[in-house]
Parts: C-alpha cells; sequence; structure tokens
C-alpha cells in the first residue's frame, strides 16, 4: 500500500493522503474578498484528489497583503465567501487550511503580470487599487528599483498590533470553517523578516540575538494557539534557510521548530529564500533535505515543497522519513489532478479517489487498456 496515499492525523485532523496543495497567490481579490475565481482555483484541487488544500497567504490586515489583490480577513464580511469555499473541498473529501500572513516590507508591490504601477484611472476603480507605505522590522527597503517600497519601522505598538491582527485572523477563520491554519513566516516576509539579520537591525528586544529575533514568530504562535482550537491543528511556514552567509541558516531553523513545537504546532511547511543575494541551487526536491533537518533535529512533522511532483519519489521521501507531506504548488497548477495520477503511478489500480462524477474516466481507460486494465 502507498504511504503517500494512506491516511495521516494530525491532533483531530485525519487527510485522506499526504499530498497537499501549497498556498499560491492568485492576485485576484478586491479589497481581500474571495471570488468565483477562488472558488474554481481551489475547487478543482478537491476533485484531484489532495488531501490538504491551504489558500494563499491571507493579510491579516490591509497593509499586510503583498499587492493591493490579495485575500484578507481583517472584517468579519469576509468570512462568507471563505466558507463557501470551505464547505466545497470538504464535500470533496479535502481538508481546508488558510495561510495567515503579513508581508512587512514586502507589501504594496504591483501584480506579478504588470509592468509596475502601470493601472490606468479607469482601471485603479474598478480593480480596487491602493498602494501604501508597508512596514517592516527596521527602515530598510527590501530591494532597489525593483517597485518596493521604503518601509517603517515598526514600534512596540506596532509590533502588538500585528500580533493582536494574527489572533483576529484566526478566529475568523475558525468561523469560516477550516480546518487548520498557516502562519506565514517565511520568503521574505514580515515574521522571517525579524528572523533574518538581513531585515532585522533592531537593538531591543526584537533584535540583535537570535532569541530576540525569534520572539515576534513565537509570540504570535502563542497567541494564535490560544485561540485556535484545541483539537485543530496549527502549522508554521519557515523559509529553512535564506540561502545567503549572513542570513538565517537551516540550524536557526532547527532550533526555532523546537521552540514552535513547545508552544503547540503541529508540523513546519519547510521552504527556503526570500531575500535579495540568495544563491539558490534550484533543482528537483532542492528543499527535501531542509525537510529532513527540522524533522529529525526537532522531533516534529514536516512538510516537503519545491520543484516536486514526480510520484515514486514523493513516494520515497515519505517512506523513508524524510518528510510527512508532500506539498505541490506550480506543480499542482499543472496538473490538478496530481493526486489521482500519481496514485495509479503508484500502482493503485482502484478509482476510488476520483470523484464519482468521474467514472467516465474509468471507463476509457478500460477501453484503451490504460492503468488498471493494462493489456
Amino acid at each position: 500500500m502507498s504511504k503517500l496515499f494512506s491516511p495521516v492525523s494530525l491532533r483531530g485532523l485525519t487527510l485522506r493522503n499526504r499530498t497537499v496543495v501549497a498556498p499560491m497567490c492568485q492576485y485576484s481579490a478586491q479589497d481581500g474578498f474571495a471570488n468565483d475565481w477562488h472558488f474554481v482555483h481551489l475547487g478543482r484541487f478537491a476533485l484531484g484528489g489532495f488531501g490538504l488544500v491551504m489558500l494563499e497567504a491571507t493579510g491579516v490586515v490591509p497593509e499586510g497583503r503583498i499587492s493591493y489583490a490579495d485575500l484578507g480577513l481583517w472584517k468579519d464580511e469576509q468570512i462568507a465567501p471563505l466558507a463557501r469555499i470551505v464547505d466545497f473541498l470538504h464535500g470533496q473529501g479535502a481538508a481546508a487550511g488558510i495561510q495567515l500572513a503579513h508581508a512587512g516590507r514586502k507589501a504594496s508591490t504591483p501584480l506579478p503580470w504588470r509592468n509596475g504601477f502601470d493601472e490606468t484611472e479607469a482601471e485603479k476603480t474598478a480593480l480596487h487599487f491602493e498602494s501604501w507605505t508597508p512596514v517592516a522590522p527596521s527602515a530598510e527597503i527590501h530591494a532597489e528599483n525593483k517597485n518596493f517600497t521604503t518601509p517603517t519601522a515598526l514600534d512596540k505598538a506596532g509590533i502588538r498590533n500585528v500580533i493582536d491582527a494574527f489572533v483576529a485572523a484566526a478566529i475568523r477563520a475558525e468561523k469560516a470553517g477550516f480546518d487548520t491554519i498557516e502562519i506565514h513566516a517565511a520568503h521574505g516576509y514580515l515574521l522571517n523578516q525579524f528572523l533574518s539579520p538581513l531585515a532585522n537591525k533592531r537593538t531591543d528586544d526584537y533584535g540583535g540575538s537570535r532569541e530576540n529575533r525569534m520572539r515576534l514568530v513565537l509570540e504570535v504562535t502563542e497567541a494564535v494557539r490560544a485561540v485556535w482550537p484545541a483539537h485543530k491543528p496549527l502549522l508554521v511556514r519557515l523559509s529553512a534557510s535564506d540561502w545567503h552567509p549572513e542570513g538565517w541558516q537551516i540550524e536557526d531553523s532547527v532550533v526555532l521548530a523546537r521552540e514552535l513545537k513547545a508552544r503547540g504546532v503541529d508540523a513546519i511547511d519547510t521552504s527556503s529564500g526570500g531575500f535579495e543575494g540568495a544563491a539558490i541551487p534550484l533543482g528537483a526536491g532542492y528543499q527535501v533535505p531542509f525537510a529532513e533537518a527540522i524533522r529529525e533535529g526537532a522531533d516534529i512533522p514536516t512538510m516537503a515543497v519545491g520543484l516536486l511532483g514526480d510520484a515514486a519519489e514523493a513516494e520515497a521521501i515519505i517512506e523513508s522519513g524524510r518528510a510527512d507531506f508532500i506539498a505541490l504548488a506550480r506543480g499542482a497548477l499543472d496538473d490538478p489532478n496530481w493526486p489521482v495520477h500519481a496514485r495509479h503511478e503508484l500502482g493503485v489500480t482502484d478509482y476510488d479517489l476520483w470523484p464519482k462524477q468521474t467514472n467516465r474516466v474509468r471507463e476509457r481507460d478500460r477501453s484503451l487498456g490504460l492503468r488498471a486494465f493494462t493489456r
């Protein structure tokens, strides 16, 4: 039996398999509200057999969005359209998760398919365009000449507001029916900015030593765990390494993961990078060693992510104990039915993971001698 496609539990949540759709920004919201694009985009992954479908980075405050077109969960009115998505995912057998995020100094950036802020006045009105001055641990720009803005350094009151915003968003996520939430502390966004000496130049209790730089992530985690139901798992996404000699390293992530586990975190979504000057050796499974190191060093379940998609390799990663979950982002966009396809590749002959409405696939395979009907 495939271990990748065996059920697995975190606290009171049982997933039908260990495949996950990683959070992917769609830059398609207005005023933070989910719409039909998000419903269809996410729903197809549940139809495709994924065990857990994670919603994109969702701003806990308006100024915490990467762009003006990101999802948000800073007001109660944003709950209902998210609940509609959650209900559909549940109806198709998938669990629903949401990534709560604050972009920090990487906020208020253009949509990736535009040429900077080139919206016409008519488009700005239609798209609910906004721009603003971001906040960060220190008043240092992320990168020059790349559509980033020099941020304002957060004071202690601003830091308290960030913590409170994560808590309020977690409460709203529970009202929307999500099975899990993921605190985004990766990819050079606000919590990662506090962790990394590349961005954090503070000299108070939130800067300097590794212990101080970890303080905000741990305070957010404690506060969220306190309001998130005890039977529901809490995830954290980390950039395990900045891929920069002067930045955050895998050894730091192991220490942080231990502290997160002690505060009630159930799994680490293990990514990497996010700052200028990184030297990232891209390739299939290039982040798996980080998931393995954190899993072993902190004794906590991990999620492998990043250029994965080969079914046999994914099975081997799980079977060998290098990670506990396989997450796809771009691979899921390319093939929203990856789990049902991969399951057949791994030798499972039934069609139980396919939705009932797709029985015609089985009949096609019978007619052509494919998959379970190979002659």
